[in-house]
């Protein structure tokens, strides 16, 4: 079942980062998911950018910022 939203990143400034997602899950892990979980495919945007791409593979590594890595584990933490 595909997946998307946003997620706002709390910053220093009191702002806020947005993160948009794509992701693709399914209800048991496989072999293809990330960690051998259920998420097979994942896309995390930020500021127009990609900064995380995952379609059966790491096809883009999720970026060493802070919003991408913050992201990136809450989507684990409910999707995978």
């Amino acid at each position: 079942m595909w997946h998307e939203g946003t997620i706002g990143i709390p910053m220093q400034d009191g702002g806020y980062k947005i993160a948009h997602y794509w992701v693709k899950s399914f209800d048991e892990g496989s072999e293809w998911g990330i960690n051998g979980g259920r998420i097979s495919k994942l896309m995390i945007k930020i500021d127009g950018r990609i900064t995380a791409n995952y379609d059966r593979g790491w096809d883009i590594d999720p970026d060493e910022g802070l919003p991408t890595q913050m992201a990136y584990c809450i989507l684990l933490e409910n999707y995978n």
